[in-house]
């Protein structure tokens, strides 16, 4: 089985931080997004991983060959127009050949590694496909499925009246190679998309149509890094499940409060860190206040109090001390 990561997009959602590298690269939890993933995969031992990139693509380039490329044998495909998923897919036609293939978005990260997706994929028996779902509170934001018995007969990208809450959470086992790459194909030919996008769901459910058989199997968990709240969510969830690694860095009169994690070359000078903190390598931290943050590396924070904060690498963020003299029974807020 081969794995295709689409991961070719800009991360509009993520602006400022995607002005400067892709959505995969922003780093939370002691690497990037893409380290991540590619970590919950080395159980499956696939026969290959085909990363789908475009913007920026030198830096997951760089990053996946310099850590990865002696675990996994890793292909590249050049997404040069961004026109959606299926067409992320259609672009890699010639890399998946007729191989089974796993489909595992760039910028979501499982709590579950993609192994036990795989064992719900092939206890599914008998199917053209399993596709990950899990109950969502507001269904117009996602690709929905419908089903009827244990099959899935509906699939719709972000329905304006949806007819179930089960949500397509980002995790595609494909058997049916030829198939789906034909009605892909005949969706380009036809200019057939949905907002603007050739959408991997219409595809899927042309399948459907064509009499094909699509199984769900449940995800528990998804963490979506695709904006800053859910980015700093899965920060936070990544650092409670993480060992505690000592990092060569210089720590002095300050209170590190786990968990966090630090990169190397980090100083931190008379400054609380943490708790769910991530500091990128190369940093400088002093007379600060840092929780449920993440910062990038290179990064020189000084004299300020960051709570729920993202910055950038190579960022300078300074403060000023304030100096009080307050009477009796006074009330101030900053």
């Amino acid at each position: 089985m081969k794995i295709v990561i689409p991961a070719a997009g800009a991360g509009k959602r993520l602006f400022p931080h995607t002005f400067t590298k892709p959505k995969p690269m922003v780093y939370i939890a002691g690497k990037p997004i893409i380290g991540h993933i590619l970590d919950r995969m080395r159980d499956i031992k696939p026969e290959e991983i085909i990363l789908v990139v475009g913007y920026k693509k030198e830096q997951i380039m760089s990053y996946v060959d310099k850590n990865y490329s002696n675990i996994f044998n890793i292909r590249y495909v050049d997404q040069r127009e961004q026109l959606g998923l299926g067409h992320s897919i259609y672009t890699a036609r010639d890399e998946i050949g007729d191989s089974d293939i796993m489909i595992a978005l760039g910028d979501m990260i499982f709590k579950a590694g993609y192994l036990e997706f795989y064992m719900h994929h092939l206890n599914n028996g008998d199917c053209s496909g399993s596709i990950g779902v899990r109950e969502v509170d507001d269904p117009k934001k996602y690709g929905i499925v419908e089903l009827d018995g244990k099959y899935i007969k509906n699939l719709e990208e972000k329905p304006a009246n949806p007819k179930s809450n089960l949500g397509i959470a980002g995790v595609y086992f494909i058997r049916e190679i030829p198939s789906l790459l034909s009605i892909l194909e005949e969706m380009l030919g036809s200019n057939m998309r949905t907002r603007g996008e050739y959408q991997l769901t219409d595809a899927l459910q042309e399948m459907v149509n064509r009499g094909y058989h699509l199984k769900p199997f449940p995800v528990s968990s998804w963490y979506d890094c695709g904006h800053h709240e859910s980015l700093l969510e899965t920060n936070r969830v990544l650092l409670d499940e993480k060992e505690d690694i000592d990092p060569v860095c210089q720590i002095k009169d300050s209170v590190i409060i786990q968990p966090v994690t630090i990169g190397n070359n980090v100083t931190i000078i008379n400054s609380v860190v943490g708790p769910h903190a991530s500091i990128a390598g190369d940093s400088y931290i002093e007379s600060s206040i840092i929780s449920d943050s993440v910062i990038g590396s290179r990064s020189h924070i000084s004299k300020v109090n960051l709570q729920r904060s993202i910055v950038g690498d190579d960022a300078s963020v300074h403060g000023k001390h304030n100096s009080l003299n307050i009477g009796d029974s006074s009330s101030i807020e900053f």
